[in-house]
């Protein structure tokens, strides 16, 4: 299996023969793959009197092309090419450096999946790209990827945790890596340290606010990288247009409640009164969370004070479905409700693992006047990706390489998902038209552990 992937498999930096080959290529493709004119291909080659027949020309001899015009064609370039141009040489570096610095290249990118591979190291990871139907080779930084938790994935950015349980952000195209306020900040995080001074273990509490107040249980004493197995949940980043700023957010055990930080704060900031959060969105300045039972709370957390409102009471009383919300094509909310089969033990190949199956996705239309959900018998031209991302739903038109009326599924069964690393991840394409999965990929690249997830890949620094 891994000999057919890594055929499959081009590092994403990587280069033709030689950079006077891309050269040329790209001033003949570029009316083609870009839809430009070929009288702006000409205004090109006359503003240098460069001739298409004589490219072949030495690296340090390349011809110089205005930089606000190559800026033009780099933005819109996708990004494994735009990577690749910018090792061409210095000044095309320089227009890839302006581009991302000054936030100009805004080319939407179809999602990949994100993933490692045992035999490929402990630093290294892929991204299956939807579109190409092939996967990129990323090395990135310190901890090893392989050593983290992946509990979220927004706009580009993975949310992990290490082996302390600490928190990144982590661009793994950029590598920009950013840390987050320490775990011991959570309401229910406690530090316990040995008689030097270190840190050593973490007292884990589980109180939360219910119907009748405050309640507490025994709280835990857990090693370092054990307390991420019991308290991340999901994870998101948002930007918050009027603030200028991001906001990271949590959601965590004890029962599926919600913090937040926003980048730069010493501290998270715990939302109590609430719990069993399933998902966020962040829409038109406020914070969107449904539970598992289908109720919509929204949050304003620009003020000094979080206020709370109540857009939709329970919609039911089961909680085995996983429940998603996001923004309809129309502008307003969706709840997804997917089920999952769990199966027994299966032995037949390694340790014992669970299997779970996507059985089921219901789509519903949330109608906040009335507080009612009504069901959606089909997307049309948009898709949805669910996982441990952010809910998307996408447009077909805007990203022509997915399937319209489809849903692409990764594994984010809480119960299965950081307990058992041997578990075959529930990953697949659902046909919302006639209820039938089919695999994303055969055979299957990606290790079981870390857990893949949807990312749509990004250049934006934060």
């Amino acid at each position: 299996m891994e000999a057919c992937s890594l055929a499959r498999t081009t590092g994403l930096w990587s280069l033709p023969t030689h950079p006077r080959m891309f050269f040329s290529l790209l001033f003949r493709v570029l009316p083609r793959l870009l839809g430009l004119p070929p009288s702006l291909l000409k205004k090109f080659l006359k503003h240098e009197h460069i001739h298409p027949p004589h490219m072949e020309t030495e690296v340090g001899g390349l011809p110089e092309l205005p930089h606000e015009l190559l800026v033009d064609i780099f933005a819109l370039l996708d990004i494994p090419d735009l990577k690749r141009a910018s090792s061409v040489c210095s000044s095309w570096r320089s227009v890839y450096t302006s581009l991302c610095s000054l936030g100009l290249y805004k080319r939407p990118q179809t999602p990949c999946l994100f993933y490692t591979s045992e035999s490929a190291g402990e630093s290294v990871a892929f991204l299956y790209s939807l579109a190409e139907k092939k996967s990129y080779k990323l090395t990135l930084p310190e901890p090893p990827i392989r050593s983290r938790h992946l509990i979220g994935s927004t706009n580009g950015w993975l949310v992990t945790a290490d082996e302390r349980s600490e928190m990144h952000l982590l661009n793994p195209l950029t590598c920009q890596q950013i840390a987050l306020p320490s775990v011991i900040t959570i309401e229910h995080v406690t530090p316990i340290f040995d008689e030097a001074g270190a840190l050593c273990e973490y007292q884990y509490s589980r109180h939360t606010y219910g119907s009748y107040g405050l309640s507490t249980g025994r709280p835990s004493v857990l090693a370092l990288g054990q307390l991420r197995s019991y308290l991340y949940v999901k994870a998101f980043v948002f930007y918050d247009a009027s603030a200028g700023g991001h906001i990271v957010v949590l959601i965590h055990n004890p029962f599926g409640q919600l913090s937040f930080a926003r980048l730069g704060d010493d501290k998270w900031t715990w939302l109590p009164q609430h719990s069993f959060f399933h998902d966020c969105i962040y829409k038109d300045g406020l914070l969107y969370a449904v539970t598992s039972q289908g109720k919509i709370l929204a949050f304003n957390l620009r003020g000094p004070v979080v206020t709370t409102e109540l857009i939709m009471d329970i919609a039911k009383n089961i909680l085995y479905e996983n429940i998603y919300i996001v923004q309809a094509p129309c502008g307003g909310l969706l709840q997804v409700w997917r089920t999952q089969e769990a199966s027994q033990y299966v032995e037949d190949a390694g340790p014992a693992t669970h299997l779970t199956n996507t059985r089921d996705i219901k789509i519903f239309k949330v109608e906040t006047t009335s507080e009612k959900l009504v069901g959606i018998d089909s997307l049309d031209d948009h898709v949805l990706l669910l996982g441990h991302n952010q809910t998307l739903c996408l447009g077909v038109e805007e990203y022509p390489h997915l399937k319209a009326n489809h849903a692409y599924f990764t594994d984010d069964c809480e119960l299965y998902l950081f307990g058992w690393k041997n578990n075959r991840r529930d990953i697949g394409i659902y046909d919302l038209a006639n209820n039938t999965c089919e695999e994303l990929v055969s055979p299957q690249p990606w290790s079981n552990w870390p857990n893949p997830i949807w990312i749509t890949p990004s250049l934006t620094k934060l």
